[in-house]
C-alpha cells in the first residue's frame, strides 16, 4: 500500500503489531480503520485522549466483543508518523481505568516514539 501525499506513515513500537494481530478479526478491523483515519489526519469518532500524558496527542480506541474489551493506544503528537504504542485486552475488572502495567508500557513506548520521531527529523535534515 502506498501513502497518499497527506498521509503519515504508521510506525509500530515494540510488540504492538504482533499484539494487534493476536486480537479478534473484528477488533483488528475496527482498530485498523481508526489508525487509517489518524494517518490521514482525521480521528475516529470513538478515539479519546488518554489521560495522564500531558494533554492531546496520545489517543485510545476501545472496542468490545464477546471475548472482552480491547484497546489500541497511539500517538499523533509527532508530525513524522502515527506511532502505535500498545494494543491489548483489558483484563482488569475494576472500573474503566487503564491498568498501571499497561500505562507504564505506554509511557515507555512513547519515549521510544519520541526518539524515533527525532531520528526521522534528523534524517530529513541530512538530505
Amino acid at each position: 500500500m502506498t501513502l497518499s501525499q497527506n498521509e503519515r506513515p504508521l510506525v509500530w513500537i515494540a510488540s504492538s503489531y504482533k499484539d494487534l494481530m493476536a486480537l479478534p478479526r473484528a477488533v483488528r478491523n475496527y482498530f485498523g480503520f481508526a489508525l487509517w483515519l489518524a494517518q490521514a489526519g482525521d480521528q475516529a469518532d470513538t478515539a479519546k485522549v488518554l489521560k495522564g500524558f500531558g494533554g492531546a496527542g496520545v489517543l485510545e480506541v476501545v472496542d468490545n466483543d464477546a471475548g472482552g474489551t480491547y484497546r489500541a493506544v497511539y500517538t499523533v503528537r509527532f508530525t513524522e508518523a502515527v506511532f502505535v504504542l500498545h494494543c491489548f485486552q483489558k483484563k482488569s475488572k475494576s472500573g474503566i481505568a487503564t491498568p498501571k502495567a499497561d500505562m507504564d508500557i505506554i509511557r515507555t513506548r512513547l519515549k521510544v516514539a519520541e526518539a524515533m520521531a527525532q531520528e526521522m527529523r534528523d534524517g530529513k535534515k541530512d538530505r
